[in-house]
């Protein structure tokens, strides 16, 4: 997706927004860890751990007290 392109010829994508930039609300924690590990911009790399930091921690990662 280039930025500036007229509307018309857009193609509606919806892991991007409309500047071209991913999204990251719909990523799970596995694809959200990879993405960070190939990231090198460290302004990604925080918009990323900031995204992991949000996400509440799984069932199976948090220890169960019986």
């Amino acid at each position: 997706m280039a930025v500036g392109q007229n509307q018309r010829n857009r193609k509606n994508d919806p892991m991007v927004s409309k500047t071209g930039k991913a999204k990251l609300g719909p990523l799970n924690l596995a694809q959200l860890t990879k993405l960070l590990d190939s990231s090198t911009k460290p302004k990604e790399k925080a918009k990323i751990q900031r995204a992991l930091n949000k996400r509440p921690l799984t069932a199976a990662t948090t220890p169960v007290a019986a």
